[in-house]
């Protein structure tokens, strides 16, 4: 058996998504100590969700609420949670979508770059998961990509995750429409 490659066509970026669902709650576990906390936001600022959003994917290539404009972007928000640091500034996001009954979707799950490999990401799974698995939901899903941290799948498969499917998705590449940085991202190639 060969294996098929595809072209991406130029000024896009591609990337393989991963489906991860879990269908059993997981054994009640201590959460790790972090000096980081939670804010959910009753109400949603939408410049202030835009920037922490930047903050949190630029460096992975997140774009797709930064292209949608207000209307669109509050209707698409689900359940909003800021990462705070000890002296109060956004450094991560969570994002869980409940509209689907019996189901919880992680929709966004991500810290600021320059707090990688210290220990919060454990911390932040095991808030999400705290917070996913409540008393009506017997599924939780979350979707990944090659594009993300590397630690990423990993990090779901150890927490008790099943992949389900994959997919290809190709998108143009957000530093070249100016909607990111153009040195974002250092390390995908910017092809355009």
């Amino acid at each position: 058996m060969s294996a098929a490659l595809v072209d991406v066509p130029r000024g896009h970026v591609a990337a393989v998504v991963t489906y991860l669902e879990m269908t059993t709650r997981p054994l009640s576990a201590a959460i790790p100590d972090s000096p980081l906390r939670l804010e959910r936001w009753a109400t949603v600022d939408l410049d202030r969700y835009r920037a922490l959003f930047r903050r949190v994917g630029a460096k992975w290539l997140w774009f797709s609420r930064l292209t949608m404009d207000d209307r669109t972007l509050t209707r698409q928000l689900a359940e909003v949670h800021a990462v705070m640091d000890d002296a109060g500034r956004d450094c991560g996001l969570l994002e869980l979508d409940l509209r689907t009954p019996g189901e919880c979707l992680i929709r966004f799950l991500a810290l600021a770059p320059e707090l990688a490999g210290r220990g919060h990401g454990r911390w932040l799974l095991a808030q999400t998961l705290a917070l996913a698995w409540r008393s009506n939901v017997h599924l939780v899903r979350v979707h990944t990509c090659t594009l993300d941290h590397p630690a990423a799948l990993p990090a779901y498969m150890r927490a008790g995750f099943v992949a389900r499917r994959r997919a290809f998705e190709t998108f143009p590449d957000p530093r070249l429409s100016g909607l990111l940085p153009r040195d974002c991202a250092p390390q995908i190639p910017l092809l355009g």
